[in-house]
């Protein structure tokens, strides 16, 4: 009988049971789609975007179909973190898989405040940190465009915490990799790769943008090579684990991710399509080990041939 193959993974001391995360905004709060799908069969849950404060979020239209994906402008609407953790996270307490918060602050001082309050919350195992927002300290500039606030924004988190820190690096800079070295020196454990590419949609008709924020984070499949490229680039130059996600709608996309040097995936925008997408690509990666006799699925991650190298062992 085939050995069952181990699927396990580690991100920055966090053992995940296997490498599919759900992405952070369009899983909800962890517990919308328990009634569909087995939320303890995930390699871990991250939850939508948390802030210090309840932010409404941007004016409707603020979501449209583009070809091949979606453009969405929710403008990080939430709870605040304190409402999170008194009326949505008790129930994840009987989930068996980490529960991820994405953080995301306008200042240094939010960003360590909102650290602060989740380290004394013993079911959140890990922060994913959100650098893609405006700093209002430097006039609206994204925290993660900038090496110097990328790498500030990191110290200030670690230095109010003990769990596992990832940074979701943005894809809208010139060099992603000095982005992702800066905040690895800064003392992040792990980075996912990459957040939503900005675009915009216009209604001919009426000559006015589809979305009432005017622009807005492309995801879907029509991003998928891209962010392939970026995980691919980040990977080789960093040491930590890089978690790979943009336009993942199946295992074999998840394969891709893992073969250019991913640890782990998250699984985003194919969720509104199909529920459970993310389950799938878990039972695909399961299948697809069992088929080729790979014992742990570390042995695929940064595992891409040279073009016309032998496929005799794969």
């Amino acid at each position: 009988m085939p050995k069952t193959p181990n699927l396990s993974v580690e991100i920055g001391g966090l053992i995940l049971k296997n490498p599919v995360i759900t992405a952070s905004g369009t899983f909800g709060y962890g517990n919308e789609l328990n009634q569909l799908i087995n939320l303890s069969s995930l390699g871990a849950i991250i939850v939508k975007g948390l802030s210090l404060e309840p932010m409404p979020g941007n004016p409707p239209p603020r979501i449209v179909e583009t070809p091949c994906g979606i453009l969405n402008s929710i403008g990080l609407a939430n709870v605040g973190i304190k409402a999170f953790i008194k009326e949505k996270l008790p129930a994840l307490h009987k989930i068996k898989t980490p529960i991820i918060a994405n953080i995301y602050g306008h200042s240094m001082s939010e960003y360590a405040k909102i650290t602060k309050i989740i380290e004394d919350t013993e079911k959140i195992a890990a922060l994913e940190v959100n650098i893609s927002c405006p700093n209002v300290e430097k006039g609206g500039m994204a925290f993660g465009t900038d090496s110097y606030t990328a790498a500030k924004v990191t110290e200030h988190v670690k230095k109010n915490t003990t769990k596992p820190v990832i940074v979701k690096l943005t894809p809208n800079v010139t060099d992603i990799t000095s982005i992702a070295v800066a905040v690895e020196s800064a003392g992040a454990q792990a980075l996912s790769v990459t957040n939503t590419i900005l675009g915009m949609a216009v209604d001919v008709p009426t000559r006015k943008p589809k979305l009432a924020n005017i622009i807005g984070g492309l995801s879907g499949p029509a991003i998928k090579p891209l962010a392939l490229y970026l995980v691919y680039k980040v990977a080789n130059r960093v040491k930590i684990p890089v978690i790979g996600l943009g336009g993942i709608m199946n295992y074999e996309d998840a394969l891709e991710f893992l073969i250019v040097g991913a640890t782990a995936i998250q699984i985003g925008t194919a969720t509104f399509v199909n529920p459970k997408t993310a389950i799938e690509v878990v039972d695909g990666l399961h299948n697809y080990c069992l088929r080729k006799k790979i014992h742990t699925i570390n042995q695929i991650t940064g595992s891409l041939k040279e073009y016309g190298e032998s496929n005799e062992k794969s």
